[in-house]
């Protein structure tokens, strides 16, 4: 069979993916949700979005400069210092890089309409909005780390909730997140060590959940029946859920694990619980 002659097509390397860098003094949140906005309008395109937060000097400037230009990229900014703002701009112009300044405009109309310079504090939209921005990164965070999810980033969270199944730490979890609370959840088994990652932690951050028998047999039974499961008779038989019981206590106390018998609780007085604990530890650093 005759071989295919190479053509130019064939030797020329496969084409990057466009880099869009997005650079800020604060968090960056403001400037990527406009690019992000502009970018809905080109669906079907490829791009790497690269975020460049806490930029404040002109050095951090000029590598970021640099790194755009070595990547063919284009760099969209939010800085409101005139240092870093001019800094930007003779930089991406000596190394042709092309820059687009999202607050430029905003910033000189307004100065127009106020005849005073703007403040210059960077981050101040964040401060202002501080609560929101919190409780969605709270949010997501305990989403990514329900039921022992990612336990190699337990370390992030702000508590971290552990109990045998059905003892409420999901809710507990979520209703915290709703607070701006980063909360994991981790489970516990009676045959099995929890988490080396979860060992590691200072125990302070830990807190255990527990229930009396009764009160997670028919927790259990409702799920069951909810699900309509069969096959799983251990799950809610009264000496089996003692049994497990037993091992998550003993293994919380052995970790020295702060416990809180959720037994008749609700969700709210739960979360309000593990917040007042955590509070007492970082009252008493």
């Amino acid at each position: 069979m005759p071989r295919r002659s190479k053509t130019a097509a064939d030797s020329q390397p496969p084409k990057a993916v466009p880099q869009v860098f997005v650079v800020s003094d604060g968090r960056g949140i403001t400037c990527a949700r406009v690019v992000q906005a502009a970018l809905v309008q080109f669906a079907g395109q490829n791009y790497e979005l690269v975020r460049k937060a806490n930029v404040r000097t002109k050095r951090e400037i000029e590598a970021i400069v640099r790194e755009a230009a070595s990547a063919h990229a284009l760099i969209f900014y939010t800085l409101v210092s005139d240092r870093t703002r001019r800094a930007i701009r003779e930089i991406s112009q000596k190394l042709l890089v092309p820059t687009v300044d999202i607050l430029g405009s905003p910033l000189t109309a307004l100065n127009d309409l106020f005849h005073t310079a703007p403040g210059a504090t960077p981050g101040l939209l964040y401060e202002s909005e501080r609560e929101h921005f919190d409780r969605i990164e709270a949010i997501d965070y305990t989403l990514k780390h329900d039921d022992g999810q990612r336990p190699h980033e337990l370390a992030a969270a702000d508590v971290v909730i552990v109990g045998v199944s059905r003892a409420s730490k999901s809710s507990t979890c979520f209703y915290l997140a709703y607070q701006g609370i980063k909360a994991a959840n981790v489970p516990l088994f009676p045959d099995l060590e929890p988490p080396t990652e979860l060992l590691a932690l200072d125990r302070e951050k830990v807190i255990g959940l527990t229930v009396n028998v009764l009160h997670l047999k028919r927790v259990r039974e409702a799920r069951m029946r909810g699900l309509r499961l069969r096959g799983m008779e251990s799950y809610t038989d009264r000496r089996e859920i003692a049994r497990e019981l037993r091992a998550a206590n003993a293994m919380m106390a052995r970790h020295g694990w702060r416990m809180i018998d959720i037994s008749y609780r609700a969700i709210e007085e739960i979360a309000k619980q593990v917040v007042k604990l955590r509070m007492r530890k970082a009252r008493s650093r």
